[in-house]
C-alpha cells in the first residue's frame, strides 16, 4: 500500500517561490508520479510528472516556472514553483500511478494513489 503526504504549501506574495514536498511510503518498482492542482471552481489539472528514471514532463502552464524532481533515497517528490502568480493559487496534490512507468500521463484518472493535498495561496 502506497501512502503520499504533501507538505510545503503556504501563503506567499506574487513573485515568490515555494517548494512542495511529497513523502511516499511503500515500495513500488515502476511508477510515474505527478503533481496536480485544483483551484476553486475549476477542474483538477496535471502540472508536472516524473518517472522513476527521472524523465520529466510539464503542462504548458508550468513550463519555465515549475520544476519537478525526486530524491529516491528519501522517497520524496518535490515541486519547485518560482515566480508565483495569483493564478497559481490552488490545492496541490501529488499522485502516483503503477499503470505507467515510462511515458507518464498528466491525466488525473491515470493515477491510483493520491495525497491529501497542500494549499498554495498567492497574493498580488
Amino acid at each position: 500500500q502506497v501512502q503520499l503526504v504533501e507538505s510545503g504549501g503556504g501563503s506567499v506574495q506574487s513573485g515568490g517561490s515555494l517548494r512542495l514536498s511529497c513523502a511516499a511510503s511503500g515500495y513500488i518498482s515502476n511508477y510515474c508520479m505527478g503533481w496536480f492542482r485544483q483551484a476553486p471552481g475549476k477542474e483538477r489539472e496535471g502540472v508536472a510528472n516524473i518517472n522513476r528514471f527521472g524523465r520529466t514532463g510539464y503542462a504548458d502552464s508550468g513550463q519555465g516556472r515549475l520544476t519537478i524532481s525526486q530524491d529516491n533515497a528519501k522517497n520524496t517528490l518535490y515541486l519547485q514553483i518560482d515566480n508565483l502568480k495569483p493564478e497559481d493559487t490552488a490545492m496541490y496534490y501529488c499522485a502516483l500511478t503503477t499503470e505507467y512507468a515510462y511515458n507518464c500521463p498528466l491525466k488525473d484518472r491515470a493515477y491510483n494513489y493520491w495525497g491529501q493535498g497542500t494549499q498554495v495561496t498567492v497574493s498580488s
